[in-house]
């Protein structure tokens, strides 16, 4: 990859500390901005169009903010069945998304959209399956009366307390924690942006 293109630290459009964490662990470097756009699905729209759509808002809105960067950002929804999951606005919508996902399987799916400074675009979506197992009624009660579920599509992380609800996993495991490494990896490469040093430090 060119070294020179990525003079500059990526810059990454969001507050969410699980994909601030997930690029760390890796070691690319990067500064974190955060931006505000609606995140709300359109009616009729899929999930991979959702996501990809609002990726690209937040890396377009980051550039209008700290023009002159590389910027990467990211969406992600669940989806069940032909519903759209964003995140839950209070706790009955919270409960209610657990109900739904609760013994079947259901579709994590990440937008990443990489940009550049003049304005050309890469992008792609990340889809992981992903199966709960059957989750009672007080558990349910538990988990929404923490703070977990409300700033998670879907209503929860796998990483965090709703890992208990959790059988089975195909696909990618960074996808369902918010940022899919392997898209990035890929979009970082046509972009011409140099990776991570991946030596631990």
């Amino acid at each position: 990859m060119n070294q020179a293109a990525n003079a500059a630290p990526l810059l990454l459009a969001s507050a969410s500390p699980r994909r601030r964490e997930l690029l760390r662990r890796v070691g690319l470097p990067f500064e974190a901005t955060s931006v505000a756009i609606d995140e709300a699905p359109l009616r009729g729209e899929r999930g991979a169009a959702c996501a990809l759509r609002l990726a690209r808002a937040k890396a377009a809105a980051a550039a209008a903010l700290r023009p002159g960067r590389h910027v990467l950002a990211a969406d992600t929804v669940v989806v069940v069945g032909r519903k759209v999951l964003g995140k839950p606005r209070d706790a009955a919508e919270a409960r209610a998304m657990i109900e739904l996902l609760a013994d079947r399987w259901h579709d994590v799916v990440t937008g990443v959209a990489l940009r550049a400074p003049d304005g050309a675009e890469w992008c792609e979506a990340a889809r992981t399956r992903v199966r709960f197992a059957p989750v009672a009624e007080d558990e349910i009660e538990r988990y929404v009366s923490g703070a977990e579920p409300y700033d998670k599509a879907g209503g929860y992380a796998l990483q965090g307390a709703a890992g208990w609800f959790v059988e089975e996993i195909r696909g990618s495991a960074s996808n369902v924690v918010g940022l899919p490494l392997e898209v990035v990896r890929r979009l970082a490469a046509a972009a011409g942006l140099a990776g991570p040093a991946l030596d631990g430090r």
